[in-house]
């Protein structure tokens, strides 16, 4: 067993994780009651029991169950498979996923996460797409991906798959939340799908290591997809669809939502058409309809065009630091100023910028990309060119 499997407050974590009658819900309310999950493992039922939603009935079970779990099979099994187990107060965490009411106890990871993973959007939709859906499924997964954002989705069949294709077509980044374990690729028809994202991706869920495929897994699946994402993005959803669920959390979680129109009698465009029509998600036919929505992550992501300045597009001819540096946003050039010619910990540029933490490292990827900034082994950054 490597140490890098699991962090010491990861196993306090995982031991609630396993534990029966204890949901990412409950135990958020156990926290903010209780105050500490390790020290509410050697409490009492009684105590247990003054959490909301937690009877006395349920707070005995909950603490047996507690006391019982077996968290070294869990562990063991994620180091044979070469699996991460990451929790809430962890650096690797999700920052989105640590602002919700529900945020999973713990992540099983496979593959990186990384920091620029912030700035991601969500693709889904019908796992019985038309050949029309296919097709822009793979069109917004590429173009996603090719403008910088991470592209996350569920791996299932259908629309999912083929979101996760382009990016990796791209050449971009892309990530699959899973509804199950991760010893196993579901559907099996995705596991060459699934080996070539890990090349810059990862696998990701809340489950245990032999969770198996259920029904009841996907809405848990689909809060992920929503909470991980700035936006979700709907392509061909029927009347009643997981892909709803997942747009619904995402305007609960005060994320975007989109959806992409289809034909008025198609019964996998019911669902997207109706997003539309009741005001719940935003109509879109091209990657700039999205950047429009996300104000200033959008324009820090906006690929630059044929026609600009030269100075607007010196990432591209090597004169990145000088012609840049003129062409910064506000959360940029506070970004920038916090960062020097000698390097700084990531941690430090999100605590002291007073941003939300979606913004800073949308600035850093920026920054990274204009030339301006580098980041270094050990989650350090340093200003290019010195003066």
């Amino acid at each position: 067993m490597t140490a890098d499997t699991i962090t010491d407050v990861g196993r306090v974590y995982l031991r609630w994780a396993l534990a029966e009658g204890i949901g990412p819900l409950t135990f958020s309310r156990m926290l903010i009651q209780l105050g500490d999950a390790e020290r509410a493992l050697g409490l009492p039922a009684g105590q247990l029991e003054q959490v909301k939603g937690i009877g006395r009935a349920e707070a005995d079970r909950i603490a047996h169950a507690r006391d019982e779990v077996n968290i070294i099979d869990e562990i063991e099994a994620a180091d044979r498979h070469g699996v991460r187990i990451v929790c809430r107060e962890d650096s690797a965490f999700p920052p989105g996923l640590k602002e919700l009411p529900d945020a999973p106890i713990v992540l099983f990871v496979k593959g990186e996460l990384r920091d620029t993973d912030a700035v991601a959007l969500a693709v889904v939709g019908s796992r019985r797409c038309s050949v029309y859906g296919s097709e822009q499924a793979r069109r917004f997964g590429e173009l996603l991906a090719g403008a910088g954002f991470t592209v996350v989705s569920g791996l299932a069949r259908g629309i999912d798959a083929f979101a996760h294709h382009g990016a990796v077509d791209a050449g971009g980044r892309t990530i699959a939340v899973m509804g199950r374990g991760l010893t196993e690729i579901y559907p099996e028809e995705n596991r060459s799908l699934a080996e070539k994202l890990l090349e810059d991706g990862a696998w990701i869920s809340e489950l245990p290591m032999q969770a198996a495929v259920r029904a009841e897994n996907f809405p848990g699946r689909n809060r992920i997809i929503a909470g991980m994402t700035l936006g979700t993005l709907v392509i061909e959803a029927a009347k009643r669809s997981g892909a709803l669920i997942t747009a619904r959390l995402a305007s609960e979680y005060n994320r975007e939502v989109f959806a992409l129109p289809g034909r008025a009698q198609d019964a996998m465009s019911q669902g997207t058409n109706g997003l539309i029509r009741d005001g719940g998600a935003k109509l879109v036919t091209c990657l700039e309809d999205i950047l429009d929505e996300l104000g200033e992550v959008g324009e820090r992501m906006r690929p630059y065009s044929a026609d600009e300045e030269p100075s607007q597009r010196a990432e591209s001819t090597g004169n990145k630091t000088s012609a840049n540096a003129g062409h910064l946003s506000a959360a940029e050039k506070r970004v920038l100023d916090v960062i020097g010619y000698d390097p700084i910990l990531q941690e430090v540029v999100l605590n002291t910028t007073q941003l939300a933490p979606g913004d800073v490292l949308a600035a850093l990827t920026s920054l990274e990309l204009k030339g301006l900034v580098q980041r270094m082994p050990g989650n350090l950054v340093v200003r290019r060119g010195r003066a």
